[in-house]
């Protein structure tokens, strides 16, 4: 079985999560998974103020090619997934994933998968800017 909906996408606008819940919302599903990462005050015991997301020319097709994947997955009704480039405050959304599947264990397992693989290929690589003024490359080659 192939998933009846698949949505990927690298922006530079706000994520929203509805959107992405309703895109893999599907009548075979008994069990939607979701996941928003966000942009969070402190690493490494280091106050965070503010991160920026670059990505390459290829992380669009990167992201793709990852969803697709998924959709390809057996147990997977529909997967969504995004990641947002540019500059975002503590608190904004940086990624949102969602799957539908017939089962909730399912789902919850290849949500976190999706995830994981996302923040393993996409490449997208993040300066974060702390509160002393000194920032740091993070997943950068």
């Amino acid at each position: 079985m192939s998933a009846s909906t698949v949505v990927a996408d690298v922006v530079d606008r706000p994520l929203d999560l509805a959107a992405h819940v309703a895109a893999v919302a599907d009548a075979r599903a008994g069990a939607t998974v979701s996941f928003i990462g966000v942009v969070r005050d402190e690493d490494g015991g280091r106050s965070v103020t503010r991160l920026e997301y670059h990505a390459h020319p290829t992380a669009t097709a990167v992201i793709a090619d990852i969803a697709r994947e998924f959709a390809e997955l057996p147990d997977v009704l529909a997967v969504a997934v995004s990641h947002r480039v540019g500059t975002l405050e503590v608190g904004e959304v940086a990624l949102v994933a969602a799957v539908s599947t017939r089962h909730r264990g399912e789902a919850f397992d290849l949500c976190a998968r999706l995830v994981n693989e996302v923040k393993h290929r996409l490449p997208v690589w993040k300066r974060q800017e702390f509160a002393d003024g000194t920032d740091e490359w993070v997943n950068c080659p």
